[in-house]
């Protein structure tokens, strides 16, 4: 019997009819389980608005089939041809238009990241399908969690629709599919070298076009803002801007910087920001409009021109940088990244003397988290950082508090929603100074979702008490300027001191504040507050920003310390990286080395460790003095001096090795 061949498609519409047998066989209905294009209901369309293919705004873009029977939805693009599967460069998968509106996987994932933008989804499920039969067909999925242009993952091991049979098979896609606890440190990792190599070419795009150091990290935070939709009582009334918006008109209500101006302000009008709040960021970021020559249209900097040609305004040429490299992106970087902060750290290498004189330093990314769940922060936490800078600590805290919701009540019910709506306006009290990283830091919390309710501008020392009281934080963050009286260390004092019974708070700080520098404050706080671990980090932790010895002490409030408990000290300075002014390498297991020290902090020596790790070399359970001035893991490591039978082995070793090499030189010398 002759096998009769497969029909070779000649239509897209072919490839159509074959996703519907497809979902023939998996029992899926048409307009109950899935849609087709001309079909698609109504709320998808809303999400969908803004992602057409074409270039007109009040289209919408229709995926081929769209299927939201199951926990996420699923977007599906056809395309005819084996060669229409994806368009992609050595950077990942292209998103012009040509390529989005040719390719199936490259249209699949613009539609996928354009519902989460809509802010009506957290996640999806993107399926590109091309090829010209049923035997020469390509289907890739793909997880998709964001909306920027490399929020997604390729699930290379499906390859059919079936996963669409019944919710078992979708949950069990969906288990393989969410991002590991590995993945998402190594987006944070990746994310963080992403956002510093454009904090760098932004640099210089400004410092092209005579943009002030200290006006930079305000231009990309008022930018950023400018480019989000106004909403007000839940629904939109304005949207965002873009870069088409900016024309270069010179009059002066449409040149291109009042333009961002009243946009920034038409947004902060109505997201009810306080009158006062609005009034000190206006301040700041009428820098962008300040200006008029940076309106007028002129030659296009180098830094910009693959994204414009011709002429356009300064204003113009920054926006679109940002736009393209930061905002399209913003939420496919890691949750914990201070992106404020990034930029803050990279134009500072520029200006102020590296941050030094004004004791500015900011906190990594991996290091606001792994402080914040030592002090096993969770949804029910009330978190307080009395030198706020960029808001890095409330970050990391509130991403963990919305992961411990979400986990708790499930991801998008009601509880989840409304428990992170109040994470967000009530659990997070951040104190700051410096009008600057006051403004930065309001806007990091806006882009977060506005958890900049309580971000108050002021001296944390002289705040009116009702506000710590009615706060009630049991958790306390800080990074404390370093330029500040003994070393910073009155911070956490005074912060201590304004929580409830029982509280804990994690002080990053040179650690020269434990070994001398800091002991009125740190005598005065022993009375009051235990002291219950110490964790030396990385000389060069905060590299290039400031080479110095830092440590993190982690503290019980309203507990006098006794002094017949021990402490724990523990020597993290091989925390596996290796850190240079270009990059951040892994070098020893970093990922496991980040997650050991909570282990080791937990459980001590019985902790069970992933990494390669000397126990006895880096844990130490000691007492401390009533001093102030014995807090640091070097004082307590006792050095055995007893030489091994092993050392001697190996002395006499090495002393073989150079007597065998001075004969060798010998005989050499002799033969010459």
């Amino acid at each position: 019997m002759v096998r009769k061949s497969k029909a070779i498609f000649k239509l897209e519409e072919h490839i159509n009819d074959w996703v519907k047998s497809q979902f023939k066989s998996l029992h899926l209905e048409n307009q109950v389980d899935f849609y087709t294009e001309s079909a698609i209901p109504d709320y998808l369309k809303e999400a969908l608005k803004g992602r057409a293919k074409t270039a007109k705004k009040t289209n919408f873009g229709k995926p081929d089939f769209s299927v939201d029977k199951y926990k996420i939805p699923v977007l599906i693009e056809n395309k005819l041809g084996r060669n229409k599967l994806i368009s992609e460069v050595k950077d990942g998968v292209k998103f012009d238009g040509k390529a989005i509106s040719d390719f199936a996987v490259n249209g699949a994932l613009y539609y996928a990241t354009g519902i989460i933008a809509s802010g009506k989804y957290s996640e999806a499920i993107a399926v590109g399908i091309a090829g010209d039969s049923e035997d020469n067909l390509e289907l890739n999925v793909y997880y998709v969690y964001g909306s920027g242009e490399t929020s997604f993952k390729l699930l290379s091991e499906v390859k059919t629709l079936d996963f669409l049979e019944n919710e078992q098979t979708f949950d069990a896609l969906y288990a393989d599919a969410v991002l590991t606890e590995d993945e998402k440190h190594e987006i944070l990792i990746t994310s963080q070298a992403a956002l510093q190599k454009y904090a760098k070419s932004l640099n210089r795009l400004m410092h092209n076009h005579n943009i002030t150091a200290p006006q930079r990290v305000l231009y990309v935070s008022g930018m950023l803002l400018s480019m989000q939709d106004v909403i007000k009582n839940g629904k939109k009334i304005q949207d965002g801007l873009t870069p088409d918006d900016l024309k270069g008109i010179q009059s002066e209500t449409r040149r291109d910087g009042v333009l961002i101006d009243n946009q920034i302000s038409e947004f902060l009008e109505a997201r009810n920001i306080p009158a006062d709040k609005q009034s000190l960021m206006l301040s700041s970021f009428s820098e962008i409009s300040k200006d008029k020559q940076r309106d007028e249209k002129i030659e296009v900097d180098k830094e910009v021109s693959k994204l414009l040609q011709q002429h356009h305004s300064t204003n113009k040429q920054i926006f679109t940088f940002i736009y393209h490299n930061i905002f399209l992106s913003i939420d496919a970087m890691a949750g914990h990244l201070d992106i404020m902060g990034e930029m803050y750290s990279e134009f500072l290498k520029y200006a102020l003397g590296d941050g030094k004189e004004i004791g500015i330093v900011l906190t990594p990314p991996y290091i606001t988290k792994m402080m914040a769940t030592i002090l096993n922060v969770n949804q029910n936490s009330k978190v307080m950082d009395l030198a706020t800078g960029s808001a890095g600590f409330l970050i990391s805290a509130m991403e963990l508090m919305i992961q411990d919701a979400i986990s708790t009540n499930g991801k998008q019910t009601t509880a989840a929603i409304n428990k992170i709506e109040k994470i967000k306006k009530e659990q997070l009290l951040g104190v700051e100074l410096n009008a600057e990283m006051f403004t930065l830091a309001a806007t990091n919390m806006i882009l977060r979702g506005d958890g900049s309710a309580k971000i108050e501008k002021g001296n944390a020392f002289n705040r009116p008490e009702k506000i710590y009281r009615d706060f009630k934080a049991d958790k306390i963050l800080l990074n404390p300027p370093f330029s500040f009286k003994e070393n910073g260390m009155p911070f956490i004092s005074f912060g201590l001191d304004q929580m409830e019974r029982g509280g804990l708070g994690s002080i990053i700080i040179q650690d020269s504040a434990g070994s001398g520098k800091a002991v009125t404050t740190n005598k005065s706080l022993l009375k009051k507050h235990t002291l219950l671990a110490s964790i030396k980090m990385p000389v060069d932790l905060f590299q290039p920003m400031a080479g110095v010895q830092t440590s993190i002490y982690v503290f019980e409030a309203h507990l006098p310390h006794d002094f017949g408990k021990t402490v724990k000290f523990i020597d993290f300075r091989n925390d596996g990286y290796k850190r240079t002014i270009r990059s951040l390498q892994e070098i020893d297991e970093p990922t496991k080395r980040y997650s050991d020290i909570i282990k080791l902090y937990k459980a001590g020596r019985s902790a069970q460790l992933e990494a390669d790790w000397n126990v006895d070399n880096v844990y130490v359970e000691d007492f401390i003095t009533a001093s102030g001035a014995d807090w640091n893991f070097d004082q307590h490591k006792v050095i055995d001096a007893k030489p091994t039978f092993d050392d001697f082995r190996k002395t006499v070793a090495d002393y073989l090795s150079w007597e065998v090499e001075q004969l060798i030189k010998n005989d050499c010398s002799l033969g010459k």
